[in-house]
């Protein structure tokens, strides 16, 4: 492995960076957005169930609020029970903008490696362009020099590419996850706003 980056020059080292945040990055948002921290599957009907047996208390509240994102988006409705629907919904909206907001942490930054890395393989390409022609010279070419430019551009380019594909690939699902959870999230927060206004029978969930 040394040798591949000893042969890939200077170069590669930015690529080197940029793979092991990636990784990072992918590991800690398929901890950090997993469904069943983003929405517990009981945490809406025990919700429902603890309004009507005992209404809403700050403590209970602060506990609903520090449970999971979910928690969060019903916590801003509970907290303003006894408004109108208007200004309920706008609350959970507010609240699931910034739960929105949190679940796209660290995205942006798997986004920009995907979009950066194959300029970077570029950029070590352009490099290992310059060593090769750099070998060549009035009495002839240096052939170390030569095999050491192409090294460097062929190295820094399929880098640059190998580390771009599962970095777009990541970043595509987790948007598409954090979408699907909102919407999710805002069902269950409009049904939660029909429900405390009377205007919808819960009905048990099946199973």
């Amino acid at each position: 492995m040394f040798a591949i980056l000893q042969s890939a020059g200077w170069p590669i080292w930015f690529l080197l960076a940029a793979s092991i945040i990636a990784v990072a990055l992918i590991i800690e948002r398929s901890i950090s957005l997993r469904t069943r921290n983003i929405i517990p599957p009981q945490l809406f009907d025990q919700v429902v169930e603890v309004y009507r047996r005992q209404g809403v208390s700050e403590q209970v509240l602060e506990r609903l609020a520090a449970d999971s994102p979910l928690g969060t988006v019903l916590s801003a409705g509970l907290r303003n029970h006894r408004s109108s629907r208007y200004v309920m919904k706008e609350a959970i909206e507010e609240a699931g903008r910034a739960v929105a907001h949190d679940m796209e942490r660290f995205l942006t930054t798997l986004g920009t490696i995907a979009t950066a890395s194959p300029l970077l393989g570029l950029f070590g390409t352009v490099i290992g362009m310059i060593e090769i022609f750099a070998s060549q010279s009035p009495t002839g070419s240096n052939p170390a020099q030569l095999a050491h430019g192409i090294s460097i551009a062929l190295y820094n380019t399929a880098f640059g590419i190998a580390i771009a594909i599962p970095s777009l690939i990541f970043y595509r699902h987790y948007k598409n996850k954090v979408d699907i959870l909102v919407v999710e999230m805002e069902l269950l927060a409009s049904k939660l706003v029909d429900i405390l206004h009377g205007e919808r029978i819960d009905y048990p969930r099946p199973g």
